[in-house]
């Protein structure tokens, strides 16, 4: 089964478990969100990379959701791995994108869904349950919905780098080279900002900034925000052009003009 097999029912009842996994993750993260007693555990020997009960109670949620409603499918989790798909179809989930957030109290974390064929990831929901956005994209659909109602999910037209917006995570992003290349970008870009996580991605498929450029991520940390940007009008690569992958280097732009701009100027 793929993308390209689904019918209009099959559509429908997707679209319909996506938003149902997002409310089900809603519930539980909301559960932990400035709650004085959740604890966070280091997944690194050397570094910080938090897992907290949120994480894994989302997760654990997430999975028993789609054990009873789709368990032919795959998934891919970033807290509990991964389970083979027999359908060709796979949800990725990211049950807290920016746990440093989440345990900071900051609104800027959020909750990745994707479901993904051979091709790659074609549906996505990016959900921001504290401020209760939720930003959705794909078969056919590519909206927001939130406190200021339902809207059409839509980029920027920007296509000269000096008026573009640009987003990343961390400042010291990936490696020394990696940081010399964004570096480069951000000198030529209007705006530059951090610190966003998977927030940025929701903001530039509605349509506010223009371009979010990171390295170091992994497949569910990108799965979601891939489907949505697309769906909206964007472009999403790795930093030579190609599908997003090992690397972990993401190219997210508003449109393809602007996205070969940035491109040239990462690779000097």
């Amino acid at each position: 089964m793929n993308r390209e097999t689904l019918d209009t029912q099959t559509r429908t009842a997707l679209l319909q478990v996506a938003n149902d996994l997002a409310d089900i993750a809603r519930k539980q993260t909301l559960t932990w969100f400035r709650n004085p007693n959740l604890a966070a555990d280091n997944k690194l020997a050397k570094g910080f990379d938090p897992v907290t009960q949120a994480d894994r109670a989302a997760e654990t949620a997430l999975r028993d959701h789609l054990a009873h409603v789709r368990h032919e499918d795959g998934i891919l989790g970033e807290e509990f791995g991964s389970r083979d798909s027999k359908t060709g179809l796979t949800w990725i989930i990211d049950p807290i994108d920016g746990t440093r957030g989440f345990m900071s109290g900051t609104p800027c974390w959020g909750v990745l869904i994707a479901l993904a064929d051979a091709e790659g990831p074609f549906l996505g929901v990016i959900d921001q349950p504290y401020i209760g956005e939720r930003f959705l994209g794909g078969l056919g659909a590519a909206y927001a919905t939130g406190p200021q109602g339902t809207q059409t999910l839509g980029t920027r037209d920007t296509t000269d780098l000096a008026e573009a917006l640009l987003f990343t995570t961390f400042p010291e992003i990936g490696t020394p080279s990696e940081r010399t290349a964004f570096e480069r970008v951000a000198a030529q870009a209007k705006l530059t900002r951090y610190g966003m996580d998977c927030y940025a991605y929701a903001l530039l498929a509605a349509g506010h900034i223009d371009l979010v450029i990171e390295a170091g991520l992994n497949a569910y940390d990108i799965a979601a925000p891939i489907a949505v940007i697309e769906a909206a009008g964007g472009v999403v690569t790795d930093w030579q052009g190609g599908r997003p992958g090992a690397s972990g280097q993401i190219l997210a732009a508003a449109n393809p003009a602007l996205h070969a701009s940035a491109m040239a100027v990462l690779n000097g």
